[in-house]
């Protein structure tokens, strides 16, 4: 099935989507992107953008940059593993995409929520949320292309400062490697240490 490249097309439709709510390690973050029509419809035309989960890194890595650049408007945020241990990985999955569309330079009319819950702030739009909305439309894809390339590019900094525990290859996910380091190396300020480390 193909996206939709909005709900209505003369509308300032933001689509937010995370990336890294299952990690052990690592910040989780969301993108907010505002698609201008022509090029929402061009994406979808192509077939290219989807769920980034479903892409190659080379594919993900070369729609950031298009997506980037040909966007009305586009904004990241990370929520700190502190933060998430704090006030837990849900609310800082909202958090994130809440700060998101706040940063946005050109304020959107309409929000696309992947997922299906939100906790909405004064103002923010209105919002609508969608079960798998990153396999829906257009711009929650764009927003997941954009929070999983840029939380794995984070992951690749915290990598060259704890390089035993893989980070650059399994971005903080619970890895079989990833749990042995743990293991033997105990964890690091920037695990969540609210999350189960270890298998019981």
């Amino acid at each position: 099935m193909s996206l939709e490249p909005w709900i209505e097309e003369l509308r300032l439709e933001t689509g937010c989507d995370e990336a890294g709510r299952g990690c052990l390690a690592g910040p989780v973050t969301a993108a907010s992107v505002i698609l201008p029509p022509a090029f929402a419809l061009q994406l979808v035309r192509e077939g290219i953008l989807d769920d980034s989960k479903k892409l190659s890194k080379k594919v993900r890595d070369a729609l950031r940059i298009r997506i980037e650049s040909e966007s009305v408007a586009w904004a990241v945020a990370h929520v700190s593993p502190a933060e998430i241990d704090q006030i837990n990985i849900l609310q800082a999955s909202l958090k994130a995409m809440r700060e998101a569309t706040k940063q946005l330079l050109v304020t959107p009319e309409f929000m696309l929520i992947d997922g299906n819950r939100f906790v909405t702030e004064d103002g923010l739009p209105p919002y609508e949320c969608f079960i798998k909305g990153d396999g829906r439309f257009a711009s929650i894809a764009a927003a997941s292309v954009l929070a999983k390339t840029h939380r794995d590019e984070a992951m690749m900094t915290l990598h060259a400062q704890h390089p035993q525990y893989g980070w650059d290859s399994n971005a903080g996910y619970p890895t079989k490697s990833h749990r042995q380091a743990i293991v033997s190396r105990g964890i690091t300020l920037h695990h969540r240490h609210t999350f189960r480390q270890l298998p019981a």
